[in-house]
């Protein structure tokens, strides 16, 4: 006959949500890449004329959007399994180099083809470092 006995508890007392905390890098490398990239979409829409009120609010919102995600993407990234991680990772670099180069007014069909083919590439080094660091 079989005895079911109680297994014992791995911490003492009773169980307590740990507290995340968000390291500097955590907050500060979406904060830097977000700043680059609002800069950098203001810059190509200025097109050499003088800043207007459309150009910088433009960079706000494109780089205030790719902070929050790139922000979320590190606080999921450990609960996500290497080969979504690098599709995520992909996927987020494809997004952002084909809004990027749709802002030079160049055809759709360019600006698809070049965030796929940079977030393909990005997928391909994401999913190799992972593999490396993960076995």
């Amino acid at each position: 006959m079989v005895v079911h006995t109680a297994m014992p508890r791995r911490r003492g007392g009773g169980t307590h949500a740990r507290t995340r905390h968000h390291t500097p890098l955590a907050w500060a490398l979406p904060l830097v890449l977000g700043v680059v990239y609002g800069f950098y979409a203001a810059f190509i829409r200025r097109d050499g004329g003088p800043s207007t009120g459309g150009q910088v609010l433009l960079g706000l919102v494109s780089g205030a959007a790719l902070a929050v995600l790139c922000f979320a993407l590190g606080r999921i990234q450990r609960s996500l399994p290497r080969e979504l991680r690098g599709v995520a990772y992909g996927a987020l670099t494809a997004c952002a180099i084909g809004f990027l180069v749709s802002l030079t007014d160049t055809s759709v069909l360019r600006s698809t083809v070049l965030g796929l083919a940079v977030g393909a590439g990005v997928l391909c080094v994401s999913y190799y470092a992972f593999y490396v660091r993960e076995t």
